[in-house]
């Protein structure tokens, strides 16, 4: 007897369903990602311009979900056995992966509405229209960039304590890295270090993004090398990601 296979709309629209509803029951740790960009937008309002402002709070934001929640949840999954009895079932292994990606995105576009909410109702931060859609895109970019970062790091570590130990490393560094060595603290060279790290090329694409006026050349190649990062973390994540610990 035929066996039918249920349609992969159906087995994606099921996977997003099961993954909406394990990031609602863990809420508290997308709670505290989403509350980045409001915190960074209320302690800086007036200090600096307000792409400038935004830019940080919305970089931060996508790092912390892309390293903190979604490379915390692989790993700590993987580790339980999810992703090895999601293996043997008769579902396209792409759909496994492509729906908690798809949900992470969205939770990146919710920090994206929350970060220009807070910069209007703290620091009276208004833009074009076109600046927000602009805005929009760039920050799916940088959501890949962060998402693929996390996943490399999952390819290439095991166990769920060493996954959260280096996401909090890394996390840490591009803060320390990030808010200190774009104001020229430790140096030009440092700077510009910084500049062509992942955090300083995502944050100069979204301050461009939220001012387009200033895309030039820098904006342009940093889009690039933002889009290099995402190919190069991708295939390591995939290339040694294990479906599970055994």
């Amino acid at each position: 007897m035929a066996i039918t296979l249920p349609k992969t709309s159906s087995v994606l629209a099921a996977l997003l369903k099961a993954d909406y509803l394990v990031l609602w029951r863990n809420r508290r740790a997308s709670l505290m990602a989403l509350l980045m960009p409001l915190i960074i937008v209320f302690f800086w309002k007036g200090a600096m311009p307000g792409a400038f402002i935004l830019a940080n709070a919305i970089t931060l934001g996508i790092i912390s979900i892309g390293l903190m929640g979604y490379a915390n949840a692989i790993a700590r999954d993987r580790d339980k056995g999810v992703f090895q009895r999601l293996r043997v079932s008769p579902l396209p292994l792409w759909t496994i992966m492509a729906s908690r990606l798809l949900v992470q995105l969205s939770l990146i576009l919710l920090l994206t509405v929350l970060a220009f909410i807070a910069g209007y109702k703290f620091d009276g931060i208004t833009m074009p229209a076109t600046s927000y859609i602009i805005t929009f895109f760039i920050s799916l970019i940088g959501g890949a960039l962060c998402l693929s970062l996390g996943q490399a790091i999952v390819g290439l570590l095991k166990t769920p304590e060493t996954v959260n130990s280096t996401t909090r490393l890394v996390y840490l560094l591009f803060i320390m890295t990030g808010m200190l060595g774009q104001f020229n603290y430790f140096g030009h060279e440092f700077k510009v270090i910084v500049e062509w790290a992942p955090y300083g090329t995502l944050k100069t694409i979204l301050a461009a993004g939220l001012d387009p006026a200033r895309w030039d050349n820098h904006v342009s190649e940093s889009l690039l090398m933002a889009i290099g990062y995402t190919v190069i973390f991708s295939i390591i994540g995939i290339k040694w990601f294990k479906w599970s610990v055994k």
